[in-house]
């Protein structure tokens, strides 16, 4: 049940949002136990980002959450992806990049809890 968000100064047009979600789906499963078949992916685009005081480039803030946890390297493994993924589909450098990660006890579905 992981949910990706991301925040981004860059307008994206659908077929780039399609892209993005696409390669996410892909990279979720390196957190153990989950796959795109659970993944919500959403997109802000357009945001004004400042980084280090400015607007001179690009900017993202990714928000992942996950039910559950996982270890130190499987978020690091995660976070180099996210960010080559926001390199080469948003020109979006990885020193512009922030990820930012949640694990949840509590996560609902279909009227109920896991």
């Amino acid at each position: 049940m992981p949910f990706i968000n991301s925040k981004v100064s860059v307008n994206m047009s659908q077929e780039k949002k399609e892209q993005v979600k696409k390669r996410l789906g892909e990279v979720i499963s390196l957190v153990p136990g989950k796959s795109e078949n659970w993944l919500m992916v959403g997109f802000e685009d357009g945001c004004d980002l400042y980084f280090q005081g400015n607007q001179d480039g690009p900017a993202a803030f990714v928000e992942v959450k996950i039910y559950g946890g996982a270890t130190g390297d499987v978020f690091n493994n995660l976070t180099g992806a996210i960010c080559q993924i926001m390199t080469e589909e948003l020109g979006i450098p990885s020193n512009r990049t922030y990820v930012k990660y949640e694990e949840v006890e509590h996560w609902g579905w279909n009227g109920s809890n896991f």
